[in-house]
């Protein structure tokens, strides 16, 4: 067996698989569709969406195999994101790549392949949309048509998935993609019995820089405040954008004082960039931090609402003590 080699531009690609916050997510009727029609049309019991993440491959269709995913060593699709076109495999056993790959010794016996790479709006190529048999089989050129149709028709998807969840001004998660991720997250941590913490952030005063100094350059202190998130909260927390000026953080695995030293991290930060951009305003943000108990779960609706709630009463607290303070 001959495992795939990584593509010449593998960080290039992750990163692009990556940003369009696709991987785990729930089944969708628009990739089944999809999958459906290919095992129809070439009548074979297997069809996938599958996409290649560093050291598996995961389905985000999958349509004759239980599986939600497998090593990307043994993977076909690892070989067939390294081609420009179609990979076909007429008879796996009669192929040094795989005779000996366990998905053809054993469960589920691959004997046939065709997979067409997908590629990400950037270009990279993420995955394949692939059809799999128990017997080998030609294919013919039509066929490699009607394949190429429907990847097509995959990457129209993929593209769509990444504008219905990527907040178009900040390009970070938006609303729809955080509760999509985010009850992911939670479920992960209810398995793992793992803690957590959701801090909803709020700009401080955001009106006034609207009003004082124009949408524009309000639209500009948004996109500023996104990418300190982007570079103070690493790849393993979940940000978004709720919209407005609400913004909102998922800590993985940490407990409610880890979390607020990593926001006193992030507000140092974000005065720093703010002095070294040498805008016309110093953006702050009032916050709320509630911590996720995995043996008592609640709803990522239920910690938003609670977080919230206790920005809004860290929020008032701060404007009473800065009215004191300016008091007469």
């Amino acid at each position: 067996m001959k495992a795939p080699k990584f593509a010449a531009d593998e960080a290039q690609r992750l990163s692009q698989l990556r940003a369009l916050n696709i991987m785990n997510t729930p089944a969708e009727e628009r990739f089944d569709r999809l999958t459906r029609l290919a095992r129809r049309l070439f009548n074979v019991p297997i069809a996938l969406v599958s996409l290649l993440e560093a050291d598996y491959q995961w389905f985000k269709s999958s349509q004759g195999f239980d599986q939600t995913r497998s090593p990307r060593t043994t993977s076909f699709c690892g070989h067939a994101i390294l081609r420009d076109d179609v990979l076909v495999v007429e008879n796996a056993l009669e192929d040094q790549r795989f005779h000996d790959n366990p998905l053809v010794t054993g469960d589920p016996h691959i004997r046939f392949y065709a997979g067409c790479p997908l590629r990400a709006p950037g270009g990279a190529k993420l995955g394949t949309l692939c059809i799999i048999g128990r017997e080998p089989r030609q294919f013919t050129e039509d066929d490699e048509v009607t394949l190429r149709d429907l990847a097509a028709m995959a990457e129209a998807e993929l593209a769509a998935f990444q504008t219905a969840t990527c907040d178009e001004l900040t390009q970070i998660t938006n609303r729809r993609g955080f509760m999509t991720l985010g009850q992911l997250v939670l479920n992960e941590c209810i398995i793992k019995q793992k803690p957590a913490c959701l801090t909803f952030l709020d700009l401080d005063k955001f009106k006034q820089i609207n009003d004082t100094l124009g949408h524009r350059e309000g639209d500009r202190a948004l996109m500023d405040f996104a990418d300190a998130m982007k570079v103070v909260f690493n790849h393993s927390d979940l940000f978004a954008r709720l919209g407005g000026d609400e913004f909102v953080v998922l800590f993985n695995g940490l407990k409610q004082p880890q979390a607020e030293a990593l926001l006193q991290q992030f507000s140092r930060y974000l005065q720093q960039q703010f002095s070294h951009l040498n805008r016309r305003y110093n953006l702050q943000f009032s916050a709320g931090v509630v911590e996720f108990d995995a043996a008592q779960p609640q709803t990522l609706e239920q910690l938003l609402h609670n977080s919230d709630e206790q920005m809004y009463l860290n929020k008032k607290s701060k404007q009473a003590l800065i009215s004191a303070i300016q008091a007469p």
